[in-house]
């Protein structure tokens, strides 16, 4: 039985080869590409917005002569590189690699615009360094395809004031009920628990992957939509109730306003990713060693989940001319220790793959939280994502019409539930428009 994958072409001269097959057991089986070495030297172009990439790519330029990679930087990928990949796919000059984060992935595989690199031995060689999940977020959990090499990862925690912890006398919550009831208490001693985040969508999503929720999935024919299953709908009553009973703040994440909060001691705790240690302490720096980690709390007193915020690959896209040379670049790129030792001193980036964890510079402990061996806990959190969180096609819609609703909802125009339930209508609605196959 062959089926096609994900749906007609999105435009005439972009082409949506659906190169993959469904099997009876619902898995869907995809076609890779060649994968030979060049003859001679090749250069590489590859696209990233990793700050000081030139000087890992440097590295791997020096000790490989006949594979040379010349460095195009540009904004984030939602702040122009990825609309500047979609237009160089349409004009057939896109580089021969580039940074893509894993919720923006499926919106490139769906319009066919990546190398399946699962015809690559030293890929699918590779494939036991990684982190479970984050291999399973480049291949969709399809057979027989890789659409690109983890890069890094973003398991959460919860960063918290210890000194305001302990000088109230609150204890640290280990369950999502205990962090209610802590709010409460912050809120009597003068603070806000936190900051509900009504932009950036993925803190959220965060929070459902851990609750087990899943936003997304498809069967080799159709995208199936739920912005309001089970997981989903609990997390959204959960927060609602936080801000209805006005135990949280509704500063805007990533503004000064927001930095302050947390330098003044008007914010006691932050659920958020690996990266976000260096978000505070450069946002925070007054507050430095008045900082710890501890593990996310649970739905269930003893869960072991975490969820997963952020996150990036290297992937190759379709055209590229070398894609066995491209492979070898990005697997080096993410597996080296050298390469893994620059992009986190240089770039604050979290290893995808399980040794990367044992990293000399992840084992020390850092000074602003106290010495605290913050990451032995991501560490542990990133075994704990469960691996089938997908992300669909459409995600920049998604995050707009959610974050609208959620705006709203703090403004006390409606819930959260009720952003998420126009967010997949919305969601449903894009998709069709693009002629995309989805299930109702």
């Amino acid at each position: 039985m062959t089926k096609k994958l994900l749906g007609p072409l999105l435009s005439a001269t972009l082409a949506l080869t659906a190169c993959s097959s469904a099997s009876d057991d619902g898995t869907t089986t995809a076609a890779a590409a060649g994968c030979a070495p060049a003859s001679g030297p090749v250069t590489l172009t590859y696209t990233s917005w990793i700050p000081n990439i030139e000087q890992v790519v440097k590295v791997w330029n020096d000790a490989h002569p006949d594979i040379q990679v010349k460095v195009q930087t540009g904004p984030n990928g939602n702040g122009g590189t990825y609309q500047n990949f979609f237009n160089q796919l349409k004009a057939g000059n896109a580089p021969d690699l580039g940074q893509i984060e894993y919720d923006a992935l499926p919106g490139f595989r769906v319009q066919d615009g990546l190398t399946n690199l699962a015809g690559c031995k030293p890929v699918t060689d590779a494939k036991d360094l990684f982190v479970d999940w984050t291999w399973n977020q480049v291949t969709f959990g399809e057979q027989n395809a890789v659409y690109g090499v983890p890069q890094d990862a973003g398991p959460m925690a919860l960063f918290y004031r210890k000194d305001l912890f302990e000088k109230n006398g609150i204890a640290v919550p280990a369950t999502w009920e205990e962090y209610a009831k802590a709010a409460e208490k912050v809120k009597a001693a003068g603070g806000y628990i936190t900051n509900f985040s009504q932009s950036d969508i993925n803190q959220f999503a965060g929070l459902v992957w851990q609750a087990g929720g899943r936003w997304f999935g498809n069967d080799g024919t159709r995208w199936t939509v739920n912005l309001q299953d089970q997981a989903t709908t609990r997390v959204a009553g959960y927060w609602q109730d936080l801000i209805s009973r006005n135990l949280v703040s509704a500063v805007p994440p990533w503004t000064t306003e927001w930095d302050n909060a947390y330098n003044k001691g008007q914010a006691w705790t932050w659920v958020s990713a690996v990266w976000g240690a260096n978000s505070i302490s450069s946002g925070a720096p007054d507050t430095s060693g008045k900082w710890a980690v501890a593990p996310m709390p649970q739905w269930t007193a003893g869960g072991r989940a975490a969820g997963n915020w952020g996150g990036s690959s290297t992937a190759v896209f379709k055209g590229a001319k070398h894609p066995y040379e491209a492979a070898q670049f990005a697997i080096w790129l993410n597996t080296s220790q050298e390469a893994l030792t620059l992009l986190n001193e240089k770039a604050n980036l979290y290893p995808a793959t399980r040794d990367g964890a044992r990293l000399p510079a992840l084992a020390k402990g850092v000074e602003f939280y106290g010495g605290q061996k913050i990451y032995d806990v991501f560490a542990e959190a990133s075994t704990q994502v469960t691996p089938d969180f997908t992300w669909g096609p459409t995600m920049t819609s998604t995050y707009t019409a959610a974050s609208d609703g959620f705006k709203a909802a703090v403004s006390g125009d409606g819930t959260l539930l009720d952003a998420l339930k126009k967010a997949q209508t919305t969601t449903i609605e894009n998709l069709k428009s693009q002629s995309i196959p989805v299930a109702e």
